[in-house]
């Protein structure tokens, strides 16, 4: 997609023989399908989006782009944390150019989100330092051609309260929209606003309209994008949502994906990668081997959604007699004194089967990873017959009645 290479930058030839550029703000960011990332095993040093740069691996960095690509996404949000410039200037500039380059060759265009010390937030006389760190990075990056946007601040509307600390919040927000439209004359400005109303509220200080949304249910969903999108033609500037997702928050990745494609809204999923230091326990669609947790999130990025409608088909488990096989084997195998091993791991791996192909049992754990778990650990009879127990008390209610 990348907007930047769809738009090529439009130059006016001053009286000097110089150039001078123009903001390249897109017109319309309906086809921006993002994610917002962080390494897999990013590490809480304190916090891992110091850790992403300090620790940074490049081979890591083409594998999860490689991941990315394989979801047709076309847009990152990644977090750029002052503390790691910090700590280590020389290292967070040498990684954070790679990594640009990087998403580039991958035609995946790069939205920094630049982050700050709460005590420069809240001390005026450390503006100052701010301004640096963003002089830094337009010098380091202004000139890729990967960069899109600069997001400057995230969600200075969340959280709501103390209401003089989301004005400072605010305050600021708006001084670093204007510090990097002065040192960064081409490229876009957003705010990643927590809501809709914050981002109305600082509309006048962006290129580019930005909210998040992590509604509960398809009606708020549909309310937020709408209101979103009428606000956004109103004022005549483009909108995204640049964070969706989260299985804690009643935000299921199938249906948020669907409504906001439904509704050709872009978006930027929370995120990638299932951070083990971070978010990961209810955010990610990818382990940094590559698996998936829920296939149902990579099949939503590509467009495929579940039937909630009134015409689902059930399976029928049983309508080849497979069900009331293992079960019927099942029970014997546990009446024998001395059963086998690997006939007690068959038959459980054939219930197992059974029940995951028929959506028969929830998956935070499949049964199918706790029948290899029992295959690759010393044998246990007692834990099989227990599991073994355990799986055909579920498969028995599918059985076909004769």
């Amino acid at each position: 997609m990348r907007w930047l290479s769809a738009m090529t930058a439009i130059v006016a030839l001053c009286a000097s023989g110089a150039y001078a550029a123009q903001r390249n703000v897109p017109k319309d960011l309906s086809n921006v399908r993002g994610f917002n990332y962080t390494p897999a095993n990013a590490a809480a040093r304190p916090g891992h989006h110091i850790s992403q740069w300090l620790d940074y691996d490049p081979a890591t960095t083409e594998h999860d782009l490689d991941l990315a690509k394989r979801l047709n996404l076309n847009e990152v949000r990644v977090f750029l944390a002052y503390q790691a410039w910090e700590q280590d200037k020389a290292a967070f500039g040498e990684h954070v150019l790679d990594f640009v380059r990087a998403c580039h060759r991958h035609d995946i265009g790069v939205m920094p989100v630049v982050t700050y010390p709460r005590e420069m937030i809240a001390d005026k006389a450390q503006w100052p330092l701010a301004r640096e760190w963003a002089g830094y990075l337009v010098k380091t990056l202004g000139r890729e051609p990967g960069l899109e946007m600069w997001d400057v601040m995230n969600e200075p509307d969340w959280p709501p309260t103390p209401a003089p600390w989301v004005r400072q919040r605010f305050e600021f927000a708006k001084h670093m929209a204007g510090v990097f439209h002065e040192l960064d004359p081409r490229t876009p400005v957003t705010i990643g606003m927590a809501f809709v109303p914050g981002m109305e509220e600082l509309a006048d200080d962006v290129d580019v309209l930005e909210f998040h949304d992590y509604s509960p249910t398809r009606e708020e969903i549909r309310a937020n994008i709408l209101r979103a999108q009428q606000f956004a033609a109103k004022v005549g500037k483009p909108v995204v949502d640049g964070e969706i997702g989260c299985i804690a928050r009643a935000n299921p990745y199938d249906v948020t994906l669907q409504e906001h494609m439904n509704a050709g809204m872009g978006w930027y999923i929370w995120e990638l990668m299932i951070v083990r230091k971070g978010w990961g326990p209810i955010h990610g669609v990818f382990y940094a081997d590559g698996t998936v947790r829920d296939p149902s999130i990579p099949a939503a990025i590509l467009g495929f959604f579940r039937n909630r409608g009134p015409d689902i088909l059930p399976s029928v488990v049983d309508q080849e007699g497979h069900v009331t096989e293992v079960v019927t084997n099942g029970k014997k195998w546990l009446e024998e004194p001395q059963p086998s091993w690997e006939e007690g791991l068959n038959l459980a791996e054939t219930a197992a089967n059974l029940m995951e192909a028929g959506q028969l049992v929830p998956m935070r754990d499949p049964p199918t990873r706790q029948v290899g778990l029992m295959r690759r650990g010393a044998p246990d009879l007692p834990a099989l017959r227990a599991l073994l127990e355990k799986y055909i008390q579920i498969l028995e209610p599918y059985e076909k009645k004769k």
